[in-house]
């Protein structure tokens, strides 16, 4: 519970300025882009470091989508989900980027597990975290993508419906059935 209200608090906080009014004062003045880049940078980075489990790639990659976005800033047509076409230019980067043969790292691999270093591993149980790498890492492509896009990158349902080309509904259902689906993979 406390992680749900500290993770709203920090989607609060780093939605404080409209969306809408960052994208037309970057349109308007390219030093203005920061805002926009202080906002999804730290998205962004993860869900590319989800992807190819290396900092210095995921930096790269991440630079690419912000040197897209600046560029094609001046034709976005802001309709309130500026994550969203943001996403899509991170994808198309992501999907360039792994066809020019460059492994993508499983998602069970870069997935935020304790460790049986960490302290924090006495309340977990390490059965329980094997199990957990291990249903992750049989899901197909585009089920560990939807994980990305809402865990990693923390997008809203809305923003993953544009991305992927649905209905918010439909993005929201996968997302619940595949955590189903994983729960119940877990009790087996």
């Amino acid at each position: 519970m406390k992680k749900k209200r500290r993770h709203q608090q920090d989607s609060q906080d780093s939605n404080d300025e409209p969306e809408e009014k960052m994208v037309a004062e970057a349109k308007q003045s390219p030093q203005a882009f920061v805002a926009i880049y202080d906002r999804y940078v730290n998205q962004i980075y993860h869900y590319f470091l989800s992807h190819v489990g290396n900092s210095v790639e995921a930096q790269d990659l991440t630079s690419h989508v912000f040197l897209s976005a600046l560029d094609g800033l001046a034709t976005y047509q802001h309709r309130g989900h500026f994550a969203a076409w943001l996403f899509t230019i991170a994808r198309h980067t992501w999907v360039d980027y792994y066809r020019q043969d460059h492994k993508e790292v499983p998602l069970e691999a870069v997935i935020n597990l304790p460790s049986k270093d960490d302290p924090s591993c006495e309340i977990l149980d390490l059965e329980e975290i094997q199990k957990i790498r291990k249903a992750v890492y049989k899901l197909s492509e585009d089920d560990q993508e939807l994980i990305r896009l809402r865990f990693v990158a923390r997008l809203k349902f809305a923003e993953i419906a544009l991305i992927l080309g649905c209905k918010e509904e439909a993005a929201k259902k996968r997302v619940y059935r595949l955590l189903a689906r994983l729960e119940n993979e877990m009790e087996i």
